[in-house]
C-alpha cells in the first residue's frame, strides 16, 4: 500500500514467538526484536553498546507458522515489514501509543551462524521443493530424464569433432 513506512531491522528475538489462532482461523505470530547499536570508541579502543530498541512485531498466516517453527529466543534475525502506530486507552484510563511492525519477510542473520533452508508449499502457487502432500514426508525428487541425451553436440566447434579447451575434461588445474 502507498504511504506505508517500510523498515528493515537486525536484532535478536527476546523470547520465543507466540503463535495464536484468531476466531476467523488466521494464525498470527507475535514477537519482539531487540536491536542494539554498537560503535567503536577510539579513545578507549573498545566497542560500546548504545541504547537498545525493542520493536514489537507480528506476522500472519503461513509466515506466522514458519516463524514459530523456525525462530527461537536469542536468534539473530533480519526482518522487513511495515511500520504502524496505534493508540489505545489503558485500563488505568491513560492514553497510550505503540509502534509495531507487521513483518513481510524474516530470516536468520548469517553473520555469526549458519542455517539450512527447507522450502514449503504455499497458497500463492509456489510449490518448489514442497513436502506438502508427499506421503513419505520427503521433498519430491526431480523428474527423471525420459529421452536420452544426444550422442554428440553438433554445436561444439562447428561440428568438427574437436572439443574446445573450455569444455575439456578435468585439466588438473586446482583453480578450476
Amino acid at each position: 500500500m502507498a504511504g506505508e513506512t517500510i523498515l528493515t531491522i537486525v536484532g535478536n528475538l527476546t523470547a520465543d514467538p507466540e503463535l495464536r489462532t484468531l476466531s476467523n482461523g488466521n494464525p498470527v505470530a507475535s514477537f519482539t526484536i531487540a536491536s542494539t547499536p554498537r560503535t567503536y570508541n577510539r579513545q578507549t579502543q573498545q566497542y560500546e553498546d548504545g541504547a537498545a530498541l525493542f520493536l514489537r512485531c507480528s506476522a500472519w498466516n503461513d509466515l506466522a507458522r514458519h516463524i514459530s517453527q523456525s525462530c527461537s529466543k536469542g536468534m539473530r534475525v533480519i526482518a522487513q515489514g511495515r511500520l504502524s502506530q496505534r493508540s489505545y486507552q489503558a485500563q488505568d484510563g491513560t492514553n497510550r501509543t505503540v509502534v509495531e511492525m507487521t513483518v513481510d519477510e524474516i530470516g536468520p542473520s548469517l553473520r555469526y551462524a549458519t542455517a539450512q533452508v527447507t522450502k514449503q508449499g504455499g497458497r500463492n502457487g509456489y510449490q518448489g521443493g514442497s513436502t506438502y502432500g508427499n506421503p513419505n514426508g520427503q521433498p519430491p525428487q526431480p523428474p527423471q530424464q525420459t529421452t536420452p541425451p544426444p550422442a554428440s553436440d553438433p554445436w561444439a566447434n562447428g561440428g568438427s569433432g574437436h572439443t574446445p579447451d573450455m569444455f575439456a575434461a578435468d585439466t588438473g588445474d586446482p583453480e578450476f
